[in-house]
């Protein structure tokens, strides 16, 4: 996919890799954007990229496929939504060993 920005370069990562969540996140203003619209963050966002892993870059839309709700609350709501469908994709690549 063309990218509107390098996932790794300065835009995308701010001189390093950030991955996932964290980038998702960044996006955010947490005083102004509540409460925040799932179709409009994809609206504004859609098309860039979210690396998930050293391999594997994922559109933002990508990831709101996986989204079923249409809105957030506040930013812990969007962090636990998001955060669990990451999961459900296996975008989410850190995993706790169950004993």
């Amino acid at each position: 996919m063309d990218w509107p920005f390098d996932p790794d370069g300065e835009k995308g990562s701010e001189g390093r890799r950030k991955y996932g969540h964290a980038i998702l996140a960044k996006k955010i203003d947490e005083e102004e954007d509540f409460p925040l619209s799932a179709e409009e963050y994809v609206d504004q966002y859609g098309d860039h990229p979210v690396r998930i892993d050293y391999e594997t870059v994922v559109s933002v839309a990508d990831v709101f496929e996986l989204v079923d709700q249409e809105e957030f609350e506040d930013f812990p709501d969007f962090h636990g939504t998001v955060g669990e469908a990451l999961r459900e994709a296996d975008y989410w690549p850190y995993r706790l060993e169950h004993a």
